[in-house]
């Protein structure tokens, strides 16, 4: 992974994939003869709703394909890209709570199954996570047992 923010074009205005170059503010690294050059060669500028900014830690969002350059920015430039970016970074951590609620609403029944099939409740724990009054109880209840969740914890 790169330091560097990346500035790339996108083919359609409407992806809502970074943030547009002007959104950023204004950032030191589009007067270097490098970017200027970059964004001459494929015939845009920097206030091309074509043209967008991701930070260092979001360049994996880059569809494979996209011509894309490495751009450094100042703690200051990068912190008011990474605002800018708020609304799509919300989004995003939206549908993985999204994913994780879908996901964790079939935890007992993941449970129950790991514990029908022979599974140590020491290990469930080990590999879910979950706290072991929880599969004790969730385990229990698969066989039939009334469960004990034990001491409750604060």
């Amino acid at each position: 992974m790169t330091d560097d923010a990346h500035l790339f074009l996108v083919d359609d205005p409407a992806v809502p994939l970074g943030v547009s170059v002007t959104a950023a503010g204004d950032l030191a690294c589009l007067e270097t003869p490098a970017v200027r050059a970059w964004l001459d060669a494929h015939g845009v500028t920097a206030a091309s709703p074509n043209a967008r900014l991701l930070p260092p830690e979001e360049a994996g969002a880059i569809p494979d394909g996209a011509e894309k350059l490495p751009v450094p920015l100042d703690d200051d430039e990068l912190n008011r890209l990474r605002h800018a970016l708020v609304p799509g970074a919300l989004a995003r951590v939206e549908e993985e709570l999204v994913a994780y609620r879908d996901c964790a609403g079939e935890r007992d029944a993941l449970l129950a199954r790991a514990a029908a099939a022979g599974v140590p409740p020491h290990r469930i724990v080990e590999l879910t996570g979950e706290d072991p009054r929880t599969v004790a109880s969730v385990a229990a209840q698969g066989r039939g047992r009334p469960s004990d969740p034990g001491p409750r914890q604060r």
